[in-house]
């Protein structure tokens, strides 16, 4: 069994390769974990490999926020040092330092 080590980490805020939009992480799949159909909806050539980290942010662009599923090979490290002004960010994180927001929640 291969071993997925997540380059990104809870509550750091990323940004997409190719899209212009940007969301913080709250939470993390070591390989793919969404549906076939989800998977083959996006274009052949655009396609990320399946058996890499998949992360699941709370995401804003200009016109809005919502819930991103993105391959750990499509996303960067976001400098910006802003916050992530999705409505839903209070509910899970705290403070925001240094690009990454405290957990609100003890994992196990």
């Amino acid at each position: 069994m291969q071993s997925n080590r997540a380059k990104y980490h809870l509550g750091q805020v990323v940004r997409h390769r190719k899209h212009p939009f940007r969301g913080v992480i709250f939470d993390v799949d070591p390989q793919f974990a969404n549906t076939e159909e989800w998977y083959q909806s996006i274009p052949e050539d655009s396609r990320p490999r399946k058996n890499q980290p998949f992360y699941h942010l709370l995401a804003e662009n200009e016109q809005s926020f919502y819930v991103a599923y993105v391959s750990e090979q499509n996303l960067v490290a976001d400098y910006s040092g802003e916050p992530v002004e999705h409505p839903d960010v209070p509910d899970l994180f705290g403070a925001f330092h240094d690009g990454s927001y405290e957990l609100h929640f003890q994992m196990n």
